[in-house]
């Protein structure tokens, strides 16, 4: 992204928060991001720093419990959206639901807008739709050596008179349509972005000092406001089968009117919006999309509700008793406004009466950690070769299990058994030594290995972890669960052991590793409910890459 049009959004965004909306920084921590935070001082709001835990009485308010128990009477303190403020939200892409809903209800109103700091590591992760929807700008500073870059120097005087001059800007007529049409070329479809381009286009006015806008100041609004919503185009019909007959010389000459309708160009929007697209950022945001529209493709474990560990969530009323723990200072703040009145019904000079109904218990989430069970052919001649890729594809992912808490296990079937050749673990030390020499032939026992590996997702899920099941082979079952040589019963256990996988609602997949797509896996694969990936020849990075996009990594 060039520095210049990093620049340009800052100053815009000095000179108009509230109509902007506000900022999507996708950036890590790092001297780079600072200079563009040390610039945020020149808008015309405090600054303030929200974390993604905030709680909802810092939010919007609530009562001040020291104030009301030593008083005796109701005191309450203000929240962070009682007053016009720049809300700087650190950490964004940790955002909970919840708190993404209330902020973007925030930025509905005229009085907010939002500083999004997002250091998402991987494609796929970041801010929800609900506030990427709502904040007008979007810098992305990954790439920007601080070499390419100068303190952002922001002129007061300029940015104050750009504001005065702000509410006198005009739009022209068609202005509103033109920059709607052009977001739907660009595959856009909330009437939001054109909102936001209207008055980034303002605020560029406004800024080089004129009354009204012109067509440098809507494309410029187009590549900032639309640059990131872009999507990819379907391929369409060639240009010149698509362009109308030229008009007929006797026709009448447009009048003024519709000559003034067509005085802004769509395709110069289109184009300035795409020219602000990195090369590849299409491509992230389908991918974050999809990833995002995934079933279960979280890329984490379950979370789980309790009493005893996880992260913390909003206390609600509840009894003692049962293992739950009371939350003493939401007790105390829904007890502290009755105290003159249950004094004075009690006749008792007692500093504080706690009621059963005042009583709040405390709850968290716990995010389990995630196991990926490879059950894999060992059968035939080429099972040294489909092991071997599966070895790499486990160590590939044992690299990052640290990070992301995952746990790898692996399960082979060969002959007329099938056996856990790797339980649940993180150790690529042990993974190595317990998957070398592994001995591979015979028969193929598919419904034994997909039984095993139920059993193990079933005792891993015991204990506490969330499974997937990624079942590796190359052709249809021939040995039945009895260990007969029986295809029509080994098809049918396969069949009824699909079919249980899918009535447990663990997320599973099936990889065709055959030379050639088996139409018997492939219906296989739907009779699990799971994805069915056909890959030949499959490498160990290649796998690897297709079972997290595939599971939502």
């Amino acid at each position: 992204m060039d520095w210049t049009r990093i620049t340009l959004a800052l100053q815009l965004l000095a000179v108009d928060p509230q109509g902007l909306k506000g900022l999507w920084l996708r950036a890590r921590s790092s001297a780079v991001r600072d200079r563009v935070t040390a610039a945020l001082s020149a808008l015309p709001l405090p600054l303030v720093r929200l974390h993604p835990g905030i709680a909802d009485d810092a939010l919007y308010g609530g009562l001040d419990l020291s104030a009301t128990l030593a008083t005796g009477r109701q005191i309450t303190t203000p929240g962070v959206l009682s007053q016009p403020a720049a809300l700087v939200l650190t950490m964004a892409e940790r955002v909970p639901p919840g708190l993404s809903a209330r902020l973007a209800q925030a930025l509905d109103g005229p009085r907010h807008c939002l500083i999004a700091l997002d250091e998402a590591a991987e494609d796929g992760e970041g801010l929800p739709s609900a506030l990427t929807d709502r904040l007008g700008l979007f810098l992305d500073l990954d790439g920007i050596a601080w070499s390419e870059t100068d303190e952002i120097v922001m002129d007061a005087d300029a940015l104050s008179r750009a504001r005065s001059l702000l509410a006198m800007v005009t739009l022209p007529a068609d202005a509103a349509a033109a920059l709607t049409r052009a977001a739907a070329e660009l595959g856009i479809g909330s009437l939001r972005a054109p909102l936001l381009a209207l008055a980034a286009a303002r605020a560029h006015a406004a800024l080089w000092g004129r009354e009204v806008v012109e067509d440098a100041d809507l494309r410029q609004a187009a590549e900032l406001i639309y640059g990131h919503r872009a999507l990819p185009l379907p391929e369409s019909a060639p240009q010149d089968e698509a362009e109308p007959p030229p008009p007929d010389p006797g026709d009448d000459a447009p009048s003024e009117s519709e000559s003034q309708s067509q005085s802004i160009p769509e395709d110069m929007l289109i184009e300035a919006a795409r020219a602000a697209l990195p090369a590849d950022l299409l491509a992230q945001l389908a991918a974050g999309r999809a990833a995002r529209a995934a079933k279960g493709a979280s890329g984490t474990g379950a979370e789980r509700g309790g009493n005893r560990r996880g992260r913390p969530l909003p206390s609600r009323p509840g009894r003692l008793g049962s293992g739950a723990r009371i939350d003493l200072v939401a007790t105390l703040r829904a007890a502290a406004p009755w105290q003159p009145l249950r004094r004075k019904a009690a006749q008792s000079d007692a500093v504080l009466l706690v009621r059963t109904s005042d009583i709040r218990i405390k709850r968290f989430v716990e995010t389990s950690d995630r196991v990926l069970i490879f059950a894999v052919d060992a059968s035939g001649s080429s099972a040294f070769a489909r092991l071997a890729e599966a070895k790499g594809a486990v160590e590939l992912l044992l690299a990052a299990a640290y990070a992301r808490r995952d746990h790898v296990a692996l399960v082979a079937f060969r002959g007329t058994t099938a056996e856990v050749i790797l339980p649940p673990t993180r150790s690529l030390v042990q993974t190595k030594r317990r998957l070398a020499g592994l001995p591979g032939g015979g028969g193929t026992p598919l419904a034994a290995g997909m039984r095993l590996a139920l059993a193990t997702a079933t005792q891993a899920r015991a204990h506490g972890l969330t499974p997937t099941i990624a079942l590796l082979t190359d052709g249809r079952g021939n040995i039945a669960l009895d260990g007969s040589a029986n295809r029509a019963l080994a098809e049918e256990d396969a069949t009824r052991l699909a079919r249980a996988i899918r009535a447990t609602g663990m997320p599973s997949i099936v990889i065709d590793t055959a030379n050639r797509p088996q139409p018997g896996l492939a219906a296989m694969a739907r009779a699990m409910d799971a994805p069915y990936l056909a890959l030949p020849r499959a490498d160990a990075r290649r796998l690897s890459g297709v079972l997290s996009a595939a599971l939502g990594d």
